[in-house]
């Protein structure tokens, strides 16, 4: 019979809050420059302009058609070289990070860019049509009257691909990056107790992501009666 010390947790807990800092500078960053870059995208593949529909409907059919582990990797891989012959960055500088963070953000932007994409498309024509009559140019009517009501429809899911993303920042293992996750597996080897800090991880994993879908369902349920 196993049993079980949960004596390294303590001392590691410092150590595994600058684990979670790192997963959630990783989420937050890659949220926001996801959307930003998504909203484009989405605009694009929308577009009238042949060129630019092809090139986003590329970039999101590859960046879905891939696993999200192996593009971190090409990132980790690649990023430093290009930074270290185009920049002069310093051989052999720590950019694990940035790597981490630009993987995630054009890998989610590419689910952004659906979902965003559907959205715009949830608002009724006549909304555009009567920005016309207005005397608003196109990217007036999308910015002041599409993209407003597209957004609020769609908080619900970009929050929930928020949460997938969070729990995805444990795949940084691949860089060798000390996220929340791996901070808790090192401990974990170190001390011979890695079935306990798993287990500890995993336990703060879901009470964070299920605190963030119990305020997405709340959400839902106010755009519903509103």
């Amino acid at each position: 019979m196993y049993e079980f010390d949960w004596s390294s947790i303590p001392g590691a807990l410092p150590y595994m809050a600058q684990g979670m800092k790192i997963s959630l500078e990783i989420t937050v960053t890659a949220v926001l420059v996801g959307i930003v870059w998504g909203t484009l995208l989405a605009m694009m593949r929308l577009s009238s302009i042949t060129p630019l529909s092809w090139f986003a409907a590329a970039y999101v059919n590859f960046f879905r058609a891939i696993p999200l582990v192996m593009v971190l990797l090409w990132f980790f891989l690649i990023i430093p070289h290009l930074l270290e012959t185009l920049f002069g960055f310093p051989r052999g500088s720590d950019m694990r990070l940035g790597s981490a963070i630009a993987g995630f953000s054009l890998f989610e932007a590419a689910y952004y860019s659906e979902i965003i994409r559907a959205g715009i498309q949830s608002v009724p024509k006549g909304q555009m049509a009567a920005s016309n009559a207005l005397g608003m140019s196109y990217g007036q009517s999308m910015r002041l009257v599409v993209l407003p009501q597209a957004f609020r429809n769609m908080v619900p899911l970009l929050l929930t691909q928020g949460i997938i993303l969070f729990q995805d920042t444990s795949l940084v293992y691949v860089s060798a990056l000390a996220d929340f996750f791996g901070a808790a597996y090192k401990v974990g080897d170190r001390d011979g107790r890695l079935v306990e800090m798993l287990l500890f991880a995993g336990a703060v994993y879901f009470v964070i992501c299920f605190a963030f879908s119990q305020l997405v369902r709340y959400y839902q349920k106010k755009l519903k009666t509103a």
